[in-house]
């Protein structure tokens, strides 16, 4: 089976200890008021937005704000964004797509190139990269969830594609038009998961060296402060050797 990204794991941990609460709430607040804007209020009736809910208490964001936020989309508050995608090429040629949701699509598209630039990339066009990604449901369980044999079956019998533990956790994935079929089947078996999200998964994978890791952390750290970004995907891994000097 296809494994899940070692450095995915690294870089799970490093944002969680290292991002500012504040902004990362700002970046799930507004993915909950898109996704209640575009369809119902109630989350049992919105899969995308049942998703969102789902990532901000995975992050323990307090009911109140998520509420507010959902709120928010029916009163009219607030600007309206547009979903857009950035695609191009980090050190080395490693492929990066940058999922964006914006009031302003110059400053955002102006802020972007001019990241990819800074730190030894270059931005391409629409379908430059994501052609060597597939877009798949990924939901991760920790490993109190039961041993591998029993994630497994679980996640077979729910309409899964695919099962990976490591020491982190259980990695389960499904097509993206099953996210919410698979994860609610997988809740009723296993319990509430750690994440539900929509990812782009690489097919193949890089191993680069320590300074084009170093790079392409610089790129990606970068990508991630701007508050019009909300994801960061890259299809490179780090060896355990490299991961352990950084």
């Amino acid at each position: 089976m296809a494994g899940h990204s070692k450095w995915a794991n690294i870089q799970h941990r490093k944002g969680k200890q290292d991002k500012l609460r504040s902004k990362m709430f700002s970046k799930l607040a507004k993915e909950i008021t898109v996704a209640a804007k575009m369809g119902d209020p109630d989350p049992d009736k919105n899969p995308r937005l049942r998703l969102a809910v789902k990532a901000a208490k995975a992050q323990s964001m307090p009911k109140d704000v998520i509420d507010r936020a959902i709120k928010k989309s029916q009163i009219g508050e607030g600007d309206d964004y547009t979903e857009i995608r950035y695609e191009g090429y980090g050190p080395n040629g490693i492929a990066v797509i940058v999922e964006a949701l914006t009031d302003n699509l110059n400053r955002t598209a102006s802020n972007v190139r001019s990241y990819f630039t800074k730190n030894g990339g270059n931005l391409g066009t629409t379908g430059s990269v994501s052609f060597m990604f597939d877009r798949v449901g990924e939901i991760s369980y920790p490993l109190t969830a039961g041993d591998a044999d029993t994630v497994m079956m679980a996640a077979l019998e729910a309409g899964a594609e695919d099962v990976e533990t490591d020491e982190d956790g259980h990695w389960i994935t499904c097509p993206d038009t099953m996210l919410g079929e698979v994860s609610d089947a997988l809740e009723k078996a296993l319990g509430e998961s750690s994440e539900s999200k929509l990812i782009w998964q690489p097919q193949t994978r890089t191993e680069v060296d320590y300074d084009t890791a170093v790079k392409l952390m610089k790129l990606i750290d970068t990508l991630e402060e701007d508050d019009d970004v909300q994801t960061v995907t890259a299809n490179f891994d780090v060896p355990e050797d490299v991961a352990a000097k950084l």
